[in-house]
């Protein structure tokens, strides 16, 4: 049965909302067991909204509508009440350069459907570091600030080259704990986050929109401005980009 927005009830958006923050909660030693058996049933509302996503009863951009009003159902105050981030700090291993990552486990959450269909991050940078300017092909991703103070920027991707893309600026603002954005080959395709406060973490949610990996591309988005505020962003390597933007 097809899923559109409609169907989809004010419950259920609240459920999805904080479907994708249960990855995070799953870790050992950062859930509180009291709330193990609900985020087993967000998980499974995650995963059939996924589901419909890949078998074309959503479309990529109504995924990411969706995403963004779910984001913005999270109470930080509940989040923080259920999530330990003294674990992840003891967990990760922020770089001098850059970012650090890690994958969230949810195989302790009761409940939990044996496959989930998307992929979760926590994200984490020191003052001045950055994740640094990249675009997604084929993926809808989510982020949302779960510590310290972000400058965010967003980029609509208008042309690809095998040197360089054009992209126009959508977003540039200061991204504080609770605050989220999205990224699909739609809307916003580019994205790049300096942390401005030491400490500073957010979560990622993502999906293969078709099933593949979803790659992602680095390019450099003070390349060269256009007329009518369009930018030439030239196509980076990794290493690339991480030592120009890295911080």
């Amino acid at each position: 049965m097809a899923i559109t927005r409609r169907a989809l009830s004010s419950q259920a958006l609240a459920v999805l909302a904080t479907a994708g923050l249960a990855q995070l909660l799953v870790s050992p030693g950062v859930l509180a067991a009291s709330v193990r058996p609900a985020l087993g049933a967000w998980l499974r509302e995650l995963a059939e909204m996924t589901r419909a996503l890949r078998g074309r009863q959503l479309g990529a951009r109504e995924y990411q509508g969706l995403l963004d009003d779910l984001c913005g159902r999270v109470e930080l105050s509940d989040l923080h009440a259920a999530i330990d981030l003294e674990a992840l700090r003891a967990r990760m291993a922020v770089p001098a350069t850059g970012a650090g990552s890690c994958e969230v486990d949810f195989a302790a959450l009761a409940g939990a459907p044996t496959r989930l269909g998307f992929g979760r991050r926590v994200f984490a940078c020191r003052r001045g570091r950055a994740i640094v300017p990249h675009g997604h092909d084929d993926l809808c991703t989510a982020f949302i600030v779960l510590a310290g103070r972000w400058r965010g920027r967003h980029y609509d991707r208008l042309e690809s080259h095998a040197d360089h893309f054009v992209l126009r600026p959508t977003i540039d603002r200061a991204f504080a704990p609770g605050d989220s954005s999205s990224v699909s080959d739609h809307r916003d395709n580019v994205h790049w986050f300096e942390a401005e406060t030491d400490d500073a973490f957010v979560f990622n949610v993502h999906v293969a929109c078709a099933g593949a990996s979803g790659s992602r591309v680095y390019l450099d988005p003070e390349s060269e401005r256009l007329a009518g505020g369009t930018i030439r962003a030239a196509r980076l390597s990794k290493a690339a980009c991480v030592a120009k933007y890295g911080g």
